[in-house]
């Protein structure tokens, strides 16, 4: 079996392996470092998801990086686009001659007499076995599994005579044209879905068991716009998203805050854009407060101009079984279908399915605490990103990539080849690690590490408090425990 040593390695090309590789090379060029990515190809997310109207639901402000601006009129971009952006970004820094396609990681293996990992891997369609050796493993492979979504069982699915599809693989030749679709399920894939088959489907009804908090933007920032015609091309991209950053944040806490008064004002935003005497309590108001899970964004107000016209239009009700020509639902009705959408969530997967063991010893995440939202206690020179549920995920990969390298720069002046998070307030209350309520989460919250009432325990859903922590707090906090095998004290 060959193998293959490098300082650091980092496992996915998405976005947050990108961005990891961008600030590793810029802040320690020292560093010999290789993206293992499980996929033919990079883009992560953007490359994986094919189906009808794919696009952000952030602006590209903050969805971009920090150091490569976005060029493009378009803030609320689509798929083909993101992948476009993040393929140039690779190709700019030379951050793809770096990436080592179809390598899926399946263990890791720490030994601290070592002060070293080593990584599993199936290599290329014949799965040949290699193997890499590294000082630190940093997890950029996001938190939901690739191969498949989620999909719960229905009743009589067996009996429906269409087509039946999860989003996360959709066929590249698919023709709705004409087509009865329903497309089951309220969250941002949906909303995504119904405006863009609309235009060429016979109808489409979004089914859903309840509803979700929809929010209407420009597809275009005028503001944006605007300064790349007054300042530099990299301060208007920074002003525009600064500009975002701080518009999300109050949005956030206005309704975190004040959930009626939030309540009301999305309800009063969502029922400008309906036809006159739409039932939008029924299918626009949600039983739950603003940002209890994550609002759905819907670009120029595509999603209800397509209900408008009566290309599209929203069913509220929970499913009794499939029958062959379409579902029926328990309040009787029956919905015609020629085509149904799975559109029902992601399967949340920790580590990216990635097996950890730390001196032989089997690494549990449920069994750790997140500390800073980064590493995982009793885990040495390990990092994972994750990225925020109520911002743009990149915000938090940018932080998190900074802070790691500067984590590696702190260990070289200090000498240590050893960095591990230890929990030593035995009083400290345990909370999820992730604070939303839809279901996706839920259903995987057992399989993720915990984190604490305390600092560096907790993982703060801020991206300004945690610009400060992240990008300037001091790395010697007394949670953090440096150190070197004794046989390299022995050698130095």
């Amino acid at each position: 079996m060959s193998t293959e040593h490098v300082d650091v390695l980092i496992v996915g090309a998405g976005i947050s392996g990108i961005g990891a590789a961008y600030h590793l090379q810029t802040q320690c060029p020292t560093k010999r470092y290789a993206i293992l990515e499980g996929r033919e190809s990079m883009g992560g997310t953007w490359d994986l998801f094919r189906y009808p109207g794919i696009r952000s639901d952030s602006d590209m402000f903050t969805l971009g990086f920090s150091f490569h601006p976005w060029k493009e009129a378009k803030a609320i971009a689509d798929g083909p686009a993101i992948l476009r952006y993040l393929k140039r970004t690779a190709q700019t820094y030379g951050i793809d001659r770096h990436i080592r396609y179809q390598h899926k990681v399946l263990r890791a293996s720490w030994s601290s007499e070592d002060a070293q990992w080593t990584v599993d891997v199936e290599r290329g369609p014949q799965k040949d076995a290699v193997r890499y050796t590294c000082n630190f493993f940093f997890l950029c492979s996001g938190y939901y599994r690739y191969d498949q979504g989620y999909t719960p069982a229905f009743p009589g699915q067996e009996q429906f005579k269409g087509q039946m599809i999860h989003p996360q693989q959709w066929p590249e030749h698919l023709d709705y044209s004409g087509k009865r679709v329903v497309i089951i399920g309220s969250g941002a894939t949906a909303v995504t879905l119904v405006p863009a088959m609309s235009d060429k489907a016979a109808h489409v009804t979004m089914l859903q068991r309840s509803p979700s908090y929809v929010l209407s933007l420009p597809a275009e920032d005028p503001i944006a716009n605007g300064l790349r015609k007054l300042l530099p091309e990299k301060a208007a991209h920074s002003v525009s998203r600064w500009k975002n950053v701080m518009l999300s944040m109050a949005l956030y806490q206005v309704c975190k805050r004040y959930p009626a008064f939030s309540r009301k004002m999305l309800r009063n935003g969502t029922l400008a854009q309906l036809p006159k005497g739409f039932d939008v309590d029924t299918h626009f108001n949600p039983r739950y407060n603003p940002w209890e899970q994550r609002m759905c964004l819907v670009p120029n107000n595509d999603l209800f101009r397509a209900i408008r016209k009566n290309r599209a239009s929203v069913v509220t009700d929970q499913i009794e079984c499939f029958e062959a020509d379409g579902i029926r639902l328990k309040s009787g009705q029956k919905l015609e279908a020629d085509i149904i959408v799975s559109a029902t969530g992601l399967e949340l997967l920790a580590n990216g399915g990635v097996s950890l063991n730390v001196d032989g010893k089997a690494i549990h995440p449920s069994d750790c605490f997140s500390y800073k939202g980064v590493m995982l206690s009793g885990v040495p020179n390990m990092a994972a990103c994750i990225g925020y549920t109520n911002a743009s995920w990149t915000l938090r990969a940018d932080l998190v990539a900074r802070w790691v390298a500067r984590l590696l720069n702190h260990m070289d002046r200090r000498g240590a080849q050893q960095a591990t998070p230890r929990v030593k307030d035995g009083s400290m209350a345990e909370l999820p690690l992730l604070d939303l309520t839809s279901g996706y989460v839920q259903r995987a919250a057992a399989m993720f590490p915990k984190q604490g009432s305390k600092q560096p325990w907790n993982f703060k859903q801020n991206y300004v408090l945690e610009r400060l922590s992240l990008g300037s707090g001091s790395m010697d906090d007394g949670a953090m425990e440096y150190s070197s095998p004794a046989k390299m004290k022995k050698a130095a």
